[in-house]
């Protein structure tokens, strides 16, 4: 059996370490079977502390999910918290999703912060990741950490890690946090004796605190009050969103609510989907057969932690259509705006945000509406980033990112499924109170605004070769921008690594304030934009591909959709030539 000295040297280590037996027979069934591909996954490197903790496959190896490595995560993220804070006694909350092992993680996570002299408020039953963001905040904890592998198949777990104010860590404390991970040498540095004092337990309580404070932030109570028996089909997509969304919905006053019993239980084998995604139209199945048979308004479903959320509108055609993150954030910003302006409520100190790969369809809206909007860099932790830096000094409307995660109201730091589902409802209900459906309010919201189309395409490139062919496509990229992209002149090029914009007919170039990151963006003369960016976390390259074209009125809605879908595969083309 051919393996590399230093994955060998890891296994021998595993074999005679500090391990316990059960751990140690998976590995020893592996090596008897000369199983070389799998011991090389397991072991050819640690695990890597990334800026939003871990993310992996379940099993015995130091590249996968484990106690062990959810150990030495967590006492990297105790030494860092003594260090930061010396003399004090510092808090974290814990929370965990319904996939398989979660809970044990998560003991484990608890059992490592009390052997270290830290206070744990401890959720013992699954919760959402906001939640948890917010019990950080609630509690005033200085961490707090979500046993969660997101929307990932049923093999993966993860350790995601929570600062102060609630939202992921950002820099410079996740490199911090990470060095800290990185020092410990051996698993014997991990203290895992439970300190059961240091533990205590929440959930209900809390529950009832974060409903109420949602509830306040509704803008349009009364037009749920003429429209409470709306018709909504909800699926957590057998994850955590179980715990909050009916009650959240409930609270708002929304009174017809059915559950798509099949995927209502939680279980992280995810029995009836292939991949727990609201993304997926596939994940979506029984919600959508259930809104047929008993002709709802409105479809939602939330993945496995709860954090993000797909929705699905009946179309005129009495079709039941997906929308996307896109669409579903704009519809939240275009409602949020009008509603708080038809209240009054917009003096100026407002604003949103949103990502640099998400639509600019929100900041036209922002820009009639007159209130301020900011973008960050991908990823919602810039996003509560900057809600935290603004807290006091301008109010925080809403927000989100085309991945299907919105915010509304500074309750916590994170994308928030619940306060999104209440307020998706809020809006469907907004709408129907006008005569209107949430499918007309898009239409209008193209008429007024143009119509925007956005397409992610994904290149998967596989291990070492696929990561160089990938750098490779980023450096000709840089140094040969395209002249024309889709027939028209490419006029800008953002280079978020770099941190410079550079117009192309005069050369001049100005400084981006953004922190760094391998991004490019191209803008074409007509307004199309298509950001390049190397995935984090996968074997991809990602084009975020998105056009515009004024729309006339609704009934060249489908026509004029459909030429902005050969647009991009024309942008697509000339970018891949």
């Amino acid at each position: 059996m051919q393996l590399e000295p230093s994955t060998l040297n890891t296994i021998k280590q595993w074999l005679n370490g500090n391990y316990d037996q059960e751990t140690k027979a998976e590995i020893q069934s592996l090596v008897d079977k000369e199983a070389a591909t799998e011991l090389t996954d397991a072991f050819y490197r640690s695990l890597e502390f990334g800026t939003g903790g871990l993310r992996g496959i379940m099993g015995a190896g130091s590249n996968r999910i484990n106690k062990y490595t959810i150990g030495t995560a967590t006492q990297g993220l105790s030494n860092y918290l003594l260090k930061k804070y010396p003399g004090e006694k510092v808090k974290v909350a814990i929370a965990h999703d319904s996939r398989n092992n979660s809970d044990y993680f998560a003991k484990i996570t608890a059992d490592v912060f009390s052997a270290n002299g830290i206070q744990v408020y401890f959720f013992p039953a699954l919760r959402p990741t906001p939640e948890l963001s917010f019990a950080v905040r609630e509690y005033g904890c200085k961490s707090g950490v979500m046993l969660t592998a997101s929307h990932n198949p049923k093999e993966y777990n993860g350790y995601k890690a929570y600062g102060a104010d609630g939202g992921q860590f950002t820099s410079p404390d996740d490199q911090l946090v990470m060095d800290e991970v990185a020092k410990i040498a051996s698993i014997d540095e991990v203290k895992f004796e439970r300190i059961e004092s240091n533990i205590q337990i929440i959930g209900e309580d809390l529950d009832q605190l974060y409903l109420d404070k949602i509830t306040e932030l509704s803008v349009s109570p009364e037009a749920i009050a003429r429209q409470k028996d709306l018709k909504i089909v909800y699926s957590p997509i057998h994850g955590t969103g179980i715990t909050l969304v009916p009650g959240a919905l409930k609270q708002f006053g929304f009174t017809n609510l059915t559950l798509v019993e099949e995927q209502s239980t939680p279980d992280g084998n995810f029995p009836t989907v292939v991949y727990p995604n609201p993304e997926e139209k596939e994940a979506l199945t029984l919600a959508l057969k259930k809104a047929q048979d008993i002709d709802a308004d409105l479809v939602l479903a939330t993945d496995p932690d709860a954090d993000r959320v797909g929705i699905a509108v009946k179309n005129n055609d009495g079709e039941f259509v997906l929308l996307n993150g896109n669409q579903t954030g704009s519809l939240l910003i275009n409602y949020l705006l009008t509603a708080w302006e038809e209240k009054g409520k917009l003096d100026g100190d407002q604003y949103i945000v949103k990502t640099i790969v998400t639509t600019n369809l929100i900041e036209e809206i922002a820009k009639a509406k007159n209130v301020t909007y900011y973008n960050t860099l991908t990823g919602f932790k810039f996003i509560g980033q900057l809600i935290t830096e603004l807290q006091g000094k301008k109010t925080f409307i809403g927000g989100g990112e085309e991945s299907y995660g919105y915010l509304i109201g500074e309750l916590v730091r994170d994308k928030d499924a619940i306060i999104s589902c209440a307020f998706i409802a809020e809006m469907t209900a907004f709408y129907k109170d006008k005569g209107s459906s949430l499918y007309n309010a898009l239409l209008d919201m193209y008429v007024e605004y143009g119509l925007y189309k956005e397409e992610l395409v994904s290149l998967t490139k596989k291990g070492k070769t696929g990561a160089e062919e990938i750098k490779a496509m980023m450096e000709t990229f840089r140094n040969n921008t395209p002249q024309t992209l889709g027939g028209a002149k490419v006029k800008t090029l953002k280079d978020y690594e770099l941190g410079v914009e550079t117009d192309l007919s005069s050369g001049e170039k100005t400084k981006l304030d953004f922190p760094k990151s391998d991004v490019l963006q191209f803008i074409t003369e007509d307004g199309s934009i298509i950001s390049a960016r190397p995935s984090g976390t996968e074997p991809k390259i990602k084009f975020y591909c998105s056009v515009n074209a004024p729309l006339a009125d609704k009934t060249q809605f489908k026509a004029a959709d459909a030429a902005l879908g050969d647009k991009i595969k024309a942008l697509m083309a000339d970018l891949q030539a």
